[in-house]
């Protein structure tokens, strides 16, 4: 499977670009999977329920299913993260791999920017960025997607990347 970054710091648009793209994507016959990465504490289950109580009781893992849809809880005991590559391994077949995040990892990627986020740019110092998707203009020789240009990044992905 081929996998892509989606890289920037918070509140340059990430999420909101992917939830416009994933679906342009899809729509090409594209399967589409994504890795999301948190830098905090988060949690998928609610308080009160069954899988919540598993958990809180130290359940290492629970896996909830139902005929729609399963979701698979692991508690990460040890003191390091789990790394992209792991969690790829994890996922089921597909064709796209979009990695919202990881903007550490060695892997191609698109970095999204926002002026008037007031950011500095990551691609002067990860030879990863094959693109831009921003408002505005980058300052030096890389290829710059308009973030508002869906069916352009759309196009560059499938290029690129070969989906």
């Amino acid at each position: 499977m081929k996998v892509l970054g989606i890289a920037g710091f918070s509140g340059a648009g990430k999420t909101t670009l992917l939830e416009r793209l994933i679906p342009l994507l899809c729509a090409d016959g594209v399967r589409v999977s994504l890795v999301k990465h948190a830098h905090h504490g988060f949690d998928v289950d609610q308080p009160g329920k069954d899988s919540y109580r598993h958990r809180r009781a130290g359940a290492g893992e629970v896996l909830v299913a139902s005929d729609v849809r399963w979701a698979l809880m692991h508690e990460n005991a040890s003191a390091e993260p789990p790394r992209l590559q792991e969690l790829l391994a994890r996922l089921s077949p597909c064709d796209l791999v979009l990695a919202e995040g990881w903007k550490r990892d060695p892997i191609p990627k698109i970095e999204v920017h926002r002026a008037d986020n007031e950011k500095p740019w990551l691609y002067p110092d990860d030879g990863n960025i094959l693109a831009v998707a921003s408002d505005v203009a980058p300052p030096d020789e890389i290829k710059w997607l308009g973030l508002d240009d869906l069916s352009g990044i759309r196009a560059f992905i499938k290029q690129e990347i070969g989906v």
